[in-house]
């Protein structure tokens, strides 16, 4: 006898269901439904735009996630103590864009003639970069060919010692192989992805002029300077560091001075010629329709005792003069003590602490003294760490992610890294870039910090959103929302051993796949190693990390059993993960 069979699966299958209800088990579905997400997700409400940010959200732009080329990887396969829950439901702040600036100058090549650093620029975006230098700003004559010094230029300047020594002017109308002329800069600008600008006039001028009203004759300067800028930047600084026994002006010869000027300049001072400075550049600028943003030098942290009288009287004599002349306020921080052989914990910790006691101490100084919160911005960056090459380090790009995660946090509307190019001097250099005189590396070969803050920007979203971390306390997390719906968390380990983490979410459906770029340092120099790594590539030589950084697939997995990653020891993970 043929028996079928369908008989034959019909029989086994009420044998066993007859089987589980005699013994009280239940039967096994062979193809369990999938638990349905029950989450709901609310639409969520922008905050007001903080004081301290303000009209640097300007231009900000709603993001649309572009899911990278990515290459399938396994996720770990422990269970994770350490959770990372992310919270949609709320916003920090709208991100501006102009939070990952950086600073060119001078000396840095024409620049548009480096097809290397050219191609890195465009890759990076920082959308914001500052002119001319630091306190070459107010040493520089935008309009005049090297070695014109204006009549009322003195060849020597005097120094805070009372010294006179040679000046060491800068001109914008250069025309040679080393560095770049104001033209140059501004075509750097647009072929690089048309970035915006900041710029520093010359403050110093005003101070140590010879003719019979250096302050006029300094402001009429800067205003020529916003006519021929013709609106192609925003945002203006007068002068650097103006406080600084450092910076020309700062001690000024009176013998040569004709409008009565003190010796050494005051916090009051400095606010009176600001407004004869903003009120001209204002004017220009109305002259040619555009709309320019004025910022006033102020000083970032509590003085200490040795400090001079400038210095220790500058907020408290500048703030109340202005008088709201200003439109934002300039802070700069190099975070960490100065000439100090910082170890890796202290470098780390200062970018964790600093920014959000910098921000306090201005908005508290500037309501101490009458003043009205403004938009605070952070035109100068970096670490004062020296003697381990910490500054061309992993540990500095590191440093690099959490200063950016913690400047968005904060709510400050621009941040500049100090520089793009500097001098090696053995590893203490804050160059973005190796300047040619490391041994064994090609001038315009990206540090550690480049990668870093490539791939810290390239999954970052367009609102940041709260994070709460429970485990380990080296784990630091920032996170953002695309205003397509995604999500991203940018999530670094202090520590020295890697950890596995998990992210769970707020008010978020998470979709089909996530995506995630790990990057981690080298063996090489103890805790400061000069090499980055991403998603294991890396480089042959002895500092940097892979040429092939903007084509490296994103590691991808399914979100369907969970999102885990391991961050590396000292490392970032970068993650994007997919909307339901």
């Amino acid at each position: 006898m043929k028996i079928s069979l369908s008989i034959i699966l019909w029989w086994l299958t009420t044998a066993l269901s007859a089987s589980c209800k005699k013994n009280n088990i239940p039967p096994v579905d062979p193809d369990p439904p999938v638990p349905k997400d029950t989450t709901t997700v609310r639409p969520v409400t922008d905050p007001a735009v903080a004081n301290t940010v303000g009209f640097f959200l300007n231009d900000w732009e709603a993001k649309t996630f572009n899911v990278p080329d990515y290459a399938e990887a396994a996720i770990p396969n422990i269970a994770a103590s350490n959770i990372v829950t992310v919270d949609a439901s709320s916003i920090i702040t709208k991100i501006p864009r102009t939070i990952t600036g950086h600073n060119a100058n001078t000396w840095m090549t024409p620049m548009t003639d480096q097809p290397q650093f050219m191609n890195h620029i465009t890759n990076l975006r920082p959308h914001v970069i500052r002119w001319p230098a630091g306190s070459g700003s107010n040493l520089y004559f935008w309009n005049r060919p090297a070695g014109d010094i204006p009549e009322d230029a003195p060849v020597k300047l005097m120094n805070s010692d009372g010294v006179l020594k040679d000046a060491g002017y800068w001109f914008g109308k250069t025309d040679n192989n080393w560095s770049a002329s104001i033209d140059q800069y501004y075509q750097m600008r647009e072929q690089s992805g048309n970035n915006e600008g900041v710029i520093t006039i010359n403050y110093g001028y005003a101070r140590y002029g010879t003719s019979a009203d250096p302050v006029a004759a300094a402001a009429h300067l800067a205003a020529d300077w916003v006519r021929y800028d013709n609106g192609r930047t925003t945002y203006w600084e007068i002068g650097n560091e103006n406080f600084g026994e450092w910076e020309a002006g700062y001690r000024i010869d009176v013998s040569q001075n004709k409008d009565g000027q003190p010796e050494y300049l005051t916090g009051k001072l400095y606010a009176q010629h600001f407004k004869v400075f903003a009120d001209s550049m204002r004017k220009a600028a109305a002259e040619t329709g555009k709309t320019i943003y004025i910022g006033a030098v102020t000083y970032d942290v509590e003085t200490q005792a040795w400090q001079t009288n400038t210095v220790k009287t500058w907020n408290q004599t500048m703030m109340p003069e202005l008088n709201g002349a200003n439109d934002y306020f300039i802070v700069h921080s190099y975070f960490t003590p100065y000439q100090t052989n910082s170890t890796a914990g202290d470098i780390l910790n200062a970018a964790l602490t600093v920014p959000e006691k910098m921000m306090d101490f201005v908005t508290g100084q500037i309501q101490n003294y009458g003043g009205n919160i403004k938009p605070v911005a952070l035109t100068e960056w970096n670490m004062f760490a020296e003697g381990s090459r910490q500054q061309v380090s992993n540990v500095s790009g590191v440093f690099a992610t959490i200063v950016l995660g913690e400047a968005i946090k904060n709510k400050y509307g621009l941040a500049a890294r100090w520089d793009l190019l500097n001098s090696w001097d053995n590893g203490n250099d804050h160059g973005l870039f190796s300047d040619g005189n490391e041994p064994n590396i090609p001038k315009w070969t990206p540090r550690p910090s480049f990668y870093y803050m490539y791939f810290f920007q390239k999954l970052l979203g367009d609102r940041m959103v709260p994070v709460n971390i429970q485990g380990s306390s080296n784990i630091k997390a920032y996170a953002s929302t695309f205003s397509s719906g995604e999500i991203n968390t940018t999530l670094v380990n202090t520590g020295t051993t890697a950890l596995t983490v998990e992210l769970k979410w707020k008010n978020f459906k998470a979709g089909n796949r996530f995506y995630w770029y790990s990057l981690e340092g080298g063996e090489d120099n103890g805790a400061f190693s000069r090499k980055v790594s991403i998603n294991g590539n890396s480089t042959a030589r002895e500092a940097g990390g892979p040429e092939n950084y903007a084509s490296i697939k994103a590691r991808s997995a399914s979100a369907k059993d969970g999102i885990k990653v391991t961050i590396p020891a000292g490392g970032v993970v970068i993650v994007a993960v997919d909307k339901k």
